[in-house]
């Protein structure tokens, strides 16, 4: 199954009929939801995101941008609850290759700054942490263009490097990520 979704990504990615001078606006949406049921508990978690990028096609195979994501997740654990809100803002440079019509492969550079905040419930009580950071990272696509530059990208992980320093003396945390089969992500994309 997995060698499937690793070719049908592959062809997804595999499209880029943009041309220069045109604008790309495109974008991602994520949710998941896991329940895990215990013998005498259960435990929730919930987790969204956005992902919208804008970019100008400088030249047939390059394009540059701006890009930021808004994520959201809750872990309910019964009396103790945590919440995160992440955000991201940045910029990314795209390579497309045309295979043909319909197919392209690209690969999106991004790298910026994040910020995360988290509150750890119990009961009415809780703690807030906050922490600022950057992120670099690398994913290869597909995209596939259904009509008039209107397409769908796939992609299926990346390669990645970030960081989270924390308030009052909290962690610093490095997180280096390769991802590749792990993940699968579909995202639209129109060219202008």
């Amino acid at each position: 199954m997995k060698k499937i979704l690793v070719m049908a990504a592959l062809a997804v990615c595999s499209f880029a009929n943009a041309q220069k001078g045109t604008i790309l606006v495109g974008g991602n949406i994520g949710y998941s939801s896991e329940t895990v049921d215990y013998t005498n508990s259960e435990t929730k978690s919930n987790q969204f995101s956005f992902s919208p990028k804008v970019g100008y096609q400088f030249h047939d195979n390059w394009t540059v941008g701006g890009e930021f994501t808004v994520a959201s997740s809750k872990n309910d654990q019964g009396v103790n609850e945590y919440k995160t809100n992440d955000f991201k803002l940045g910029a990314f440079v795209r390579y497309s290759v045309p295979l043909n019509q319909t197919f392209s492969v690209f690969a999106d550079l991004g790298a910026g700054i994040q910020n995360r905040t988290e509150k750890d419930y119990v009961g009415p009580n809780y703690t807030k942490y906050k922490a600022d950071g950057m992120y670099v990272g690398v994913t290869p696509a597909l995209f596939i263009n259904m009509q008039k530059g209107f397409g769908l990208n796939f992609s299926i992980g990346g390669l990645g490097y970030d960081t989270l320093s924390y308030d009052n003396n909290g962690p610093d945390v490095n997180n280096f990520y390769f991802n590749f089969g792990q993940t699968f992500n579909i995202g639209i994309s129109k060219n202008f």
